[in-house]
């Protein structure tokens, strides 16, 4: 089925693309420029088209995918009548959630993200540093030998770090057989930043415990207003 969607959506594009030829007198400048653009529309398809469409048809409940809906908490024990352990609703991962892809990353098959699995390699810093030392990252360093170059990894915004956290689970506050190695978890050093910055005072970051998988917005970016805060860092980049 999903063969037949791809086809179809690739003879669309491409209709598309010789229309877009058509309209920008393409044709008229010769057809080696012609079958030029359709060589790149082809690559578009066969890097970022086709295995996103794989990736939802092997589960169309991540978040990733159109219509996924909200992940479950991880939450399973129920403290009250309707509570969130008793109901558990919200979509649930896929199994196994994370893979680890030997080469100093992991997958998460859940969001499609990929995460440095050393979740300690720079130790605590400023956030001007760790937006820095993400944005650097490239093989060879902290374990990767995956090929990535600078540029590859950034610091993950709120809502990326935040959907590594299992509310069924504490220190760390991480899924259960999670192949992450060297997490911060303690409820003062188990802080990392985000790339987010909190609206209300933008002096200050939010950043993610991983002892309890608070949520919180108050780590300040740099001396400029009540001193420095210094937390972890935990890089993500895009499948590639």
């Amino acid at each position: 089925m999903l063969r037949h969607k791809t086809l179809i959506l690739a003879a669309v594009m491409l209709c598309l693309a010789i229309m877009a030829l058509y309209s920008t007198n393409v044709l008229a400048q010769g057809i080696p420029e012609a079958i030029q653009r359709l060589k790149q529309i082809q690559q578009t398809l066969d890097d970022r088209i086709i295995p996103k469409l794989d990736q939802c048809n092997q589960c169309p409940e991540c978040p990733s995918c159109p219509g996924a809906g909200v992940p479950k908490t991880g939450q399973t024990t129920a403290y009250g009548l309707h509570d969130d352990g008793d109901l558990e609703k919200g979509i649930e991962p896929p199994v196994p959630r994370f893979t680890d892809n030997s080469n100093g990353t992991v997958s998460d098959n859940f969001t499609g993200l990929v995460w440095l699995k050393n979740a300690n390699c720079f130790g605590a810093i400023t956030w001007p540093e760790a937006l820095s030392n993400c944005n650097s990252l490239a093989n060879g360093v902290c374990g990767l030998s995956d090929g990535s170059v600078g540029g590859n990894w950034r610091l993950p915004n709120l809502r990326e770090l935040h959907s590594l956290v299992d509310y069924g689970a504490s220190n760390p506050s991480l899924p259960s057989g999670h192949p992450f190695v060297a997490v911060k978890s303690g409820e003062e050093d188990g802080r990392y930043w985000t790339s987010t910055t909190y609206y209300a005072y933008p002096w200050a970051a939010w950043f993610v415990e991983f002892c309890h998988g608070h949520v919180m917005g108050a780590g300040y970016k740099d001396s400029s207003h009540q001193g420095t805060s210094y937390y972890y860092v935990w890089p993500v980049r895009d499948a590639h």
